[in-house]
């Protein structure tokens, strides 16, 4: 299983911002941009917006787990960069894997599924 590598550098964070792309849907922002090594390097960040520090951390967690889940089917060697909008706050679980399916798919960083 591939590791997820979280990006913490305010450089990289920087360099995504800047030369990257970006979409958005109602509760999430997504930043990506090709890297040069073979891996994928998720940032997130969830401000103080959005609720107390219980609330941010909650919805930290669904997204690493539905980044972890899905992390076979994202194509390698990009930074990606989420960010939770205030909405996400009243979201569940359902809600944050739709908007990340809706945001991966319009980026096309997921891999074809293969027919078998």
């Amino acid at each position: 299983m591939k590791k997820i590598f979280m990006l913490k550098n305010t450089r990289d964070f920087n360099r995504v911002y800047k030369m990257g792309k970006s979409l958005a849907n109602k509760l999430l922002v997504l930043y990506y941009l090709p890297n040069d090594n073979n891996s994928i390097r998720v940032g997130l960040s969830v401000s103080k917006k959005v609720g107390k520090s219980v609330v941010r951390n909650r919805i930290r967690r669904l997204i690493k787990e539905n980044i972890r889940l899905n992390l076979q089917n994202i194509k390698e060697g990009y930074d990606i960069i989420i960010i939770a909008r205030v909405l996400s706050n009243k979201a569940d679980y359902k809600s944050i894997k739709w908007a990340l399916d809706n945001l991966f798919k319009r980026a096309k960083l997921l891999k074809r599924c293969e027919l078998k």
